[in-house]
């Protein structure tokens, strides 16, 4: 907490100095991006390009506002990059004022349209390494992260085991594995047939972060060892009753506490049927997002139809 206070009080003296030399807050980021609001048709339009930054994402002449003084890092999930997975988000919180970076962790090479399959511990050592350069870029105190599936998990090892609690403000995990998931009901059956430990030989080699994120594994029990939050942090979770990848979509959740947030996109609005895909580009999800990092200056909550993989109707 101290290195953090201490970054803090730096950040400031940057504003300050700023002020003084141009008579206004650093610049954001420009506005004006096109947001996707469709898994289908952002995946398809960024699965091509891992490599190539979302959109209104990586300015690195970016300078955080006075109203947004955290940049805000994006982590994309198990099997999906910074290019399909953020061209809902990225764009949204560029044009809300943000400075937003992305960046891809965890694939067999950077090249690789599918990443985040590697070792968890090694992707959030990659996280950490980004986080500094975006605290270096910036001149920021600490920067708010987003992720996505293994995204809204991953930054916890990082937070906890890597020293990321004193650079980190705000985690906020859409649909993320933090209590582990069945791998849409796969590992079940394996254990239903006995068969669970062929299944996952199978999977450790391409996919080793799956088996990690099983429920009960041993990854999952040493992250929640301990009490799985972190002193200031504030945490905020949002799920949806439609996850089929995250099963049951509850183990999502953190423990409540004084300073973890746990919704369910359902609750408010019932004509939410996101999945787990969709929650990444869902406007009612993504609304929360801007809520959770943003809590002073609340935006009423859309209620739309929106259909799993596909997207709102509208």
């Amino acid at each position: 907490m101290r290195a953090k206070r201490a970054r803090m009080a730096a950040a400031a003296l940057v504003a300050v100095a700023g002020l003084a030399a141009t008579g206004a807050p650093p610049a954001a980021a420009a506005g004006g991006y096109q947001v996707e609001t469709h898994f289908s048709t952002g995946f398809l339009a960024g699965f091509p390009a891992p490599e190539q930054s979302p959109p209104g994402a990586n300015d690195w002449s970016c300078r955080p506002s006075a109203a947004h003084p955290a940049p805000v890092v994006l982590v994309h999930g198990t099997l999906e990059n910074m290019n399909d997975n953020w061209r809902g988000a990225a764009p949204l919180l560029a044009n809300a004022g943000y400075c937003v970076y992305a960046f891809d962790y965890g694939g067999p090479a950077a090249w690789s349209p599918i990443q985040g399959t590697g070792a968890i511990e090694d992707g959030a050592a990659v996280l950490a390494g980004f986080v500094d350069r975006v605290l270096t870029a910036t001149g920021a105190a600490e920067v708010d992260l987003v992720g996505h599936s293994q995204g809204g998990m991953l930054p916890r090892y990082y937070l906890k085991n890597l020293g990321g609690a004193a650079k980190v403000g705000k985690l906020v995990g859409l649909a993320p594995s933090n209590q582990g998931t069945t791998l849409d009901g796969i590992t079940e059956l394996a254990r239903r047939l006995h068969v669970l430990a062929p299944a996952n030989d199978f999977l450790s080699g391409p996919c080793q972060a799956c088996v990690q994120q099983e429920i009960g594994s041993d990854f999952i029990t040493a992250l929640n060892a301990g009490g799985q939050t972190v002193p200031g942090v504030e945490y905020t979770v949002i799920a949806t009753g439609f996850d089929e990848v995250v099963t049951p979509y509850t183990n999502a959740f953190l423990p409540d506490g004084p300073h973890v947030t746990n919704i369910t996109v359902q609750q408010q609005c019932a004509l939410d049927a996101t999945d787990h895909l969709e929650i990444a580009y869902d406007p009612i999800a993504l609304t929360d997002v801007l809520n959770a990092l943003d809590p002073a200056h609340p935006r009423p909550i859309p209620c739309q139809v929106v259909l799993p993989v596909t997207g709102p109707l509208l």
